[in-house]
């Protein structure tokens, strides 16, 4: 049962902080850079599901926008903790499999995911944007899920 406990706080906590510094960094990043608010950031994941309908449903599908995003968060740190009870390396090299996780992450999203999704394409991304959104990956997702794996997993 201490197990499965530790697995859960892992998989929840990992989404939790990889999920909140993700959606933090696009919030500030599009604010900044096209004045975008946190509201259309938050519909536009919502849009994954619903298309373009999401940016007329105002405060609703930013909140699922929110949970989808958490969700997502949640299922990337759950994918991460299973495959580490089988590759000890992504435990014991958080620094090296948590960065490369994160690239993983970030083409799956927008090589598998988007295209697949509501939105049907991958949108195409001016430099910055695309530096950024590896950074995130790497770090803010990657290496926070494989360093809360690792101090669940002693």
């Amino acid at each position: 049962m201490a197990d499965k406990s530790r697995a859960l706080r892992a998989i929840l906590l990992g989404g939790l902080i990889a999920g909140t510094l993700d959606i933090t960094y696009a919030c500030v990043f599009s604010y900044v850079r096209r004045g975008t608010r946190p509201a259309v950031i938050l519909q536009s994941v919502a849009s994954g599901a619903l298309g373009k309908s999401a940016f007329d449903g105002g405060a609703k599908t930013a909140a699922l926008g929110l949970a989808f995003h958490f969700l997502i968060a949640t299922i990337a740190a759950a994918l991460y903790y299973l495959a580490s009870r089988r590759l000890r390396f992504m435990i014991t090299q958080p620094f090296i499999s948590g960065p490369l996780y994160g690239i993983g992450v970030y083409l799956m999203m927008n090589f598998v995911v988007l295209p697949l999704s509501a939105i049907g394409s991958r949108p195409k991304f001016p430099l910055p944007a695309l530096i950024g959104g590896l950074l995130i990956h790497m770090f803010g997702i990657g290496l926070t899920i494989a360093l809360v794996t690792r101090k669940y997993s002693r």
